[in-house]
């Protein structure tokens, strides 16, 4: 059981108004919030051992070096990866997909094959279109249900000897959907295709073992996961991290440099040119420890608690209709009220100091599919209450009344 008022006591933005309301905060699929012990962590890196990584022999570059390389350690336990160089820290989900992409543009030839789920947020479609641009490999699409799941007899059909890759997210950002990962991952083995899962709406939720799900890259953000924005990880299985070329070139990743060559760095340190952002990665660290105090388990038992209470609540409203009705999901709900522009919504729930997201979600062909302009978003974390969804329900019925 998890005594959510002693967390929320962890979390200062918490405590503060918005248009002279308490905060009720319903945006954690775009950021979560940070708790002070990470926050204490920040101060104390800029505090008292600020300085370049790696090469420094000076004490505060040591120091700086053990925290950051510590951190990675964290990251590598978490997800279970078997060596820590198989964990790249980037910038964050994007920018980790990016760098397989790039990767993959020398490995694929004309008329290879990729496949994408209709459930992804741009950041996982717009970077193979790239790559199939370059490459001329063609781009397939797993469609999905009325209810928001994938087609996975439409993804069986799609696999075949050309299929060189595949992408999903494990979980969608715009409806919650909870993809079956472990099949398509084996179903993707049948072909010999990699995969690449998208974790970034997952990871607050869940745990993932990269290890027992057999997957060869997996990506995520420490910014969804109560930690800083601007750092991420990239976890890949070491042969193909070393099949895969630099993302960038740069100090750091570097083994030695002459006008006439270079070699580069072994892993993790080929993907990771320039100064990083150590102050992040430390962070990304803390805030994994801080997760794993309370639990995920814990934390996945009482969001599906929020979910479902959330999800009867609103549904006594006449006129909502909530989009992305899987049974498997996780505490994100998706919906809109009859002949109401969502945006209209979202900005009269702010004036009543709730922060939900308004909007395609960055997963626009999501919303063609249900020809809709968008959604209102209210996505739950642990720190959450019912006590919110319950302010939340009263300001949707009235920007009801307001709007009707």
């Amino acid at each position: 059981m998890l005594d959510v008022k002693k967390i929320r006591e962890d979390f200062p933005i918490l405590k503060r108004e918005v248009n002279g309301k308490p905060l009720v905060y319903l945006d954690n699929g775009a950021t979560s919030q940070t708790p002070q012990q990470v926050i204490d962590v920040i101060v104390d890196y800029y505090s008292n051992y600020n300085a370049n990584i790696h090469r420094g022999v000076h004490s505060l570059s040591q120091e700086a070096t053990d925290k950051y390389e510590e951190a990675r350690l964290k990251i590598q336990k978490h997800f279970n990866a078997k060596e820590a160089y198989e964990i790249i820290l980037t910038s964050g989900t994007t920018e980790s997909i990016n760098l397989v992409a790039h990767g993959f543009a020398s490995l694929l030839e004309k008329g290879d094959e990729i496949i994408v789920s209709a459930l992804e947020h741009h950041s996982n479609i717009v970077p193979w279109q790239m790559l199939c641009e370059k490459t001329g490999a063609i781009l397939k699409v797993i469609p999905m249900t009325l209810e928001g799941a994938l087609d996975m007899d439409a993804y069986n059909s799609l696999l075949n000897p050309k299929t060189k890759l595949v992408f999903t997210n494990h979980i969608s950002n715009a409806l919650g959907t909870i993809n079956p990962i472990d099949y398509i991952i084996k179903q993707a083995r049948q072909v010999g295709a990699a995969v690449l899962i998208d974790g970034a709406q997952a990871c607050p939720h869940l745990k993932p073992d990269v290890q027992a799900l057999d997957v060869d890259f997996y990506v995520t953000s420490a910014h969804k996961m109560c930690g800083p924005t601007g750092v991420g990880m990239l976890y890949g299985k070491q042969e193909w991290l070393e099949k895969l070329p630099p993302y960038q070139g740069g100090g750091e990743m570097i083994a030695t440099v002459s006008f006439e060559k270079t070699t580069y760095a072994g892993l993790p340190h080929k993907f990771e040119a320039g100064t990083p952002n150590i102050c992040g990665g430390i962070a990304f660290g803390a805030a994994i420890d801080y997760m794993n105090a309370i639990g995920f388990d814990n934390i996945a038992t009482y969001e599906h608690e929020l979910l479902d209470y959330a999800t009867s609540e609103l549904l006594k409203i006449e006129g909502l209709k909530i989009f992305g009705t899987s049974k498997d999901k996780t505490s994100v709900i998706s919906f809109n009220l009859e002949d109401i522009h969502p945006y209209d919504v979202g900005t009269l729930l702010d004036k009543m100091g709730i922060a939900v997201r308004t909007g395609h979600h960055c997963a626009q062909p999501i919303m063609t599919f249900y020809n809709i302009p968008g959604t209102v978003r209210a996505s739950f974390a642990f720190y959450n209450t019912k006590n919110e969804v319950d302010a939340l329900v009263a300001g949707v019925k009235k920007a009801k009344m307001m709007l009707s």
